[in-house]
């Protein structure tokens, strides 16, 4: 049985570990300027090498290697500072070009230099088109919409969209970042006079790529697979499916709160996603709790039917009850209520050592899965279950929460999964409300 806990620093020590390579690595910058470097071509070089470093950490996040995980305290934290670092790194591109100039620039290097640049803009702006509406102003959305219908612009979006396409494309980034990495080598002008400078920066650079060659080369044969097939496919409530797994050989071993890569080969060909567990280690059967947000997800129940051969990657995911203590909150936002539905499901082999209240967020009724969660904890002392809709209750609040558990917030372990603009409120009125920042854990599902 797979097993893991964490301390309350853990989530931290990714983050403050790749602070102080970053920082530790612009010191070197300023500690070792070869003699006769002009300051403006200097300062725009190291902002390039900078770029180039961050570039390289964010492939190594990407790898999804347990070591990885374990220093991030779960593959979501992972992924959410590979976005960041990457975001950060394309801004330092950005500024990296129009001051950095080097006397022994090479014609190959310029070409690299440009092939780099364009690959990564092009990308970064393929990732932002899903999420437009959040970066364009909205006097110009409607124009925006009226454009995306125009014919020869439907017919590229047809040809672009979609997400296995994008995940197609966004893996050949390391392929971008690897042109900027050899630019570098071959005109980066410090690297001809101080060797520390070239070292330091090749070896990051060549890390980040080999992490990437890994992935994208050897990572299959490492995984750790696992064969099913469908048993069912059923409507729970609204637009939320579960889908039942039968183990073919070996089950995969997980915790509750964990989730899983999901290969299913459906009636129109193979379909990747990750999914959360909502099942217990102790069931045969491996159950996953899907809404309909995507083209795949939003006709499963007349793309997959029982027999049709799937396969479970993983289980990866931090997200465990394990880390709080004798009072816990559990907060539930519309599907994000499958991990605690994997906990409640579980209380008999993975017990909470003392109190839980789990609120469910929904808008407007029924809420899926909400008489079973009622039935578990009538049937438990010390577990009671608030179904809180928005509709009719209005939301749900820090204030309430903490009315309700009559425990003062400093003595709270709360855990949140849930859309990202509910649980962004809760978490900053909980820590007004004095729940402490290393009690508070969430799940990012929304990055998947």
């Amino acid at each position: 049985m797979a097993t893991f806990r964490a301390t309350a620093w853990s989530r931290h020590l990714g983050p403050l570990t790749i602070g102080v390579l970053v920082g530790a690595y612009v010191v070197l910058w300023l500690a070792y300027r070869p003699s006769g470097e002009p300051t403006t071509a200097y300062l725009g070089q190291l902002v390039g090498a900078v770029s180039v470093v961050l570039l390289s950490i964010a492939l190594v996040l990407i790898s999804t290697l347990p070591v990885v995980e374990d220093w991030f305290d779960g593959i979501d934290r992972a992924a959410i500072w590979h976005r960041r670092l990457a975001i950060t790194g394309l801004v330092l591109l950005a500024l990296h070009i129009p001051f950095a100039s080097s006397p022994d620039g090479t014609s190959p290097g310029q070409t690299l230099g440009a092939v780099a640049a364009w690959g990564l803009v092009g990308l970064a702006l393929w990732a932002i088109l899903p999420r437009w509406q959040s970066v364009v102003p909205r006097p110009v959305r409607g124009w925006v919409k009226a454009l995306r219908d125009v014919p020869g612009v439907r017919h590229v979006r047809v040809g672009l969209g979609g997400y296995d396409r994008w995940r197609d494309l966004h893996r050949t980034t390391g392929l971008f970042v690897g042109a900027a990495f050899v630019h570098g080598l071959l005109d980066g002008s410090p690297f001809h006079e101080s060797s520390v400078l070239r070292w330091s920066y090749v070896v990051p650079g060549a890390v980040g790529l080999a992490f990437y060659v890994y992935r994208e080369a050897f990572s299959r044969f490492f995984r750790s697979l696992h064969d099913y097939e469908v048993a069912e496919v059923s409507a729970v409530a609204g637009d939320v499916v579960e889908i039942s797994l039968r183990p073919i050989g070996r089950p995969v071993a997980f915790v509750p709160g964990q989730f899983a890569m999901v290969y299913i080969e459906a009636k129109d060909g193979w379909h990747r996603h990750p999914f959360t567990i909502a099942s217990t280690p102790a069931d045969r059967h491996l159950r996953v709790t899907v809404k309909a947000l995507g083209d795949y997800t939003s006709r499963l129940r007349e793309l997959l039917e029982p027999g049709m051969p799937a396969v479970v990657g993983g289980p990866h995911g931090r997200f465990s009850h394990a880390k709080g203590g004798g009072d816990q909150v559990w907060i539930a936002g519309g599907v994000g209520v499958a991990p605690f539905l994997s906990w409640m499901r579980a209380l008999d082999e993975h017990p909470v050592p003392g109190r839980v209240d789990l609120y469910y967020a929904f808008s407007g009724g029924p809420a899926p899965f909400a008489e079973e969660l009622v039935a578990i904890a009538d049937g438990r002392d010390g577990v009671r279950t608030h179904l809180v809709d928005s509709r009719a209750d209005g939301r749900l609040t820090a204030d309430r929460i903490l009315a309700d558990t009559g425990v003062p917030g400093s003595r709270l372990s709360v855990f949140l999964c849930g859309p990202e603009p509910m649980l962004r409120d809760l978490q900053r009125q909980l820590r007004a409300a004095g729940v402490r920042w290393h009690r508070i854990h969430r799940e990012y599902f929304d990055w998947r």
